[in-house]
């Protein structure tokens, strides 16, 4: 671009001929009108940026640099706005989106038809099952210096076709979060009061960052229908509302089942899954648990010769190891679910652990009782009391077993559910053998 071009731009708008200045520039080369939006006034970039026919307008936008992209958009109008990120590829609003403040990034997401919206939840960075994900921008806000009447307006006017307005969101002039309040305090108030007079700036919020598994256990601990969405500075983002959350859980609650059964999550339903599908997400736990089951065949293995001096102890094996799967597997089961629902938090280990010694002594005590009787027909006194004694200790270790194993993968960052069933019954399968043959070789010698 030449002096004299440029003089021939600055001249064309400050008279105005907008069509003339879109005939100059139709050929020229995005990096060039890139180039000389920075060279022109401020005041004038947005006029020239409107003036570009869609598609090479998308493209010089894309040239731009991250703080005249974000100058522009603040100057757009909403539809030149919903246009401009309709076209913008992938990587380019991606690259927009994390320049843009909050305010901004708000606004933007407001303009959005359903399906640009799923797609600019993942442009924006949110992780894959965040809250981010999950927000909608429907929603209707309202300033504290309104009064209640034009509040109700307001309301009647964007309310319309939206999933809940049960909830409404104060906000100030920079869109930041001042309040959360229910539908019904606006139509119970006195019309002419401001809004700030009904309001106790208390209320509760999320990150969009935040696991998605948090929005489930905020409304169901505060029993909300929506609950707000705020960045780093407060700025409103959205909502979550209750029929996403409870999509959420239900999807939660299938894959915590699938994976206490040592199965590894389905992302799709049983009926769309094919046969290799399935096949991988459980031959993923079948074969190193295989590897567990091949460890107590050892331990059988390396008691021998205990066995054939005593044969009958052979008759307790699956009674005893059996029992102490059961019991690990009850006790994880119910140990992942509580922490599942926020009732158990690793703090309350020691607590926890002291409940379920208590609670193992007591089925160890009953279980041990009954295995004594059965050792004692049996085998007579001896096996009785090292059937007894086994049954006591398995179950109580068990128990044990299955209530901390869930607390410390969650401390390590993985999901407790990974406390499967089969995984518990196979580490009590070694375990109950390790103790059954030490206490008959303890029990049994010189028998």
């Amino acid at each position: 671009m030449d002096r004299t071009s440029e003089s021939n731009i600055e001249e064309l708008i400050a008279q105005k001929k907008w069509m003339n200045l879109r005939s100059l520039v139709t050929d020229w080369q995005a990096p060039e009108i890139a180039d000389l939006l920075l060279s022109v006034q401020k005041s004038d970039r947005v006029l020239l940026f409107r003036v570009l026919p869609r598609t090479m307008s998308t493209e010089v936008f894309a040239h731009l640099n991250a703080d005249l992209q974000v100058s522009l958009v603040k100057e757009l109008t909403d539809e030149e706005t919903r246009q401009l990120l309709e076209n913008l590829e992938p990587d380019d609003r991606t690259h927009l989106f994390e320049e843009l403040p909050g305010r901004v990034t708000q606004r933007m997401l407001n303009l959005l038809n359903p399906d640009d919206l799923i797609a600019a939840r993942k442009l924006l960075g949110y992780p894959e099952e965040s809250i981010g994900r999950l927000m909608t921008p429907d929603y209707v806000a309202v300033r504290a210096e309104w009064t209640v009447e034009r509040s109700l307006q307001h309301i009647r006017t964007v309310g319309v076709g939206l999933d809940t307005i049960a909830m409404i969101y104060v906000v100030d002039s920079h869109w930041k979060l001042l309040d959360a309040i229910e539908l019904q305090q606006f139509v119970l108030a006195t019309p002419t009061i401001p809004v700030e007079s009904i309001m106790d700036r208390s209320f509760v919020s999320l990150s969009p960052y935040g696991d998605r598994e948090e929005a489930v256990g905020i409304m169901g601990k505060y029993d909300l229908f929506a609950v707000p969405v705020v960045e780093s500075e407060g700025v409103l983002l959205g909502v979550v509302t209750v029929d996403d959350v409870m999509d959420v859980a239900e999807e939660e609650a299938t894959e915590d089942f699938q994976k206490s059964a040592a199965v590894e999550p389905l992302k799709m339903s049983y009926e769309e899954a094919g046969v290799w599908s399935l096949y991988y997400k459980r031959i993923f736990w079948l074969a190193p648990l295989g590897f567990v089951n091949l460890a107590a065949s050892s331990v059988v293995a390396a008691y021998e010769t205990i066995l054939s001096s005593a044969i009958i102890l052979v008759f307790f094996i699956p009674l005893l190891i059996g029992s102490g799967g059961n019991t690990g597997a009850q006790s994880a089961t119910l140990m992942v679910r509580a922490i599942a629902t926020g009732d158990i938090h690793l703090k309350q280990w020691l607590r926890t652990l002291t409940k379920e010694l208590s609670v193992g002594l007591s089925l160890g005590t009953t279980m041990g009782l009954v295995a004594w009787i059965f050792g004692f027909f049996h085998g007579g006194t001896q096996i009785a009391l090292v059937v007894g004694s086994s049954m006591l200790i398995i179950v109580i270790v068990a128990n044990s077993i299955g209530a901390m194993l869930p607390l410390v993968l969650n401390r390590l960052g993985f999901d407790p559910a990974v406390a499967s069933s089969p995984l518990i019954t196979s580490i009590a399968d070694v375990i109950g053998l390790l103790i059954y043959f030490w206490i008959a070789v303890s029990l049994l010698q010189g028998f």
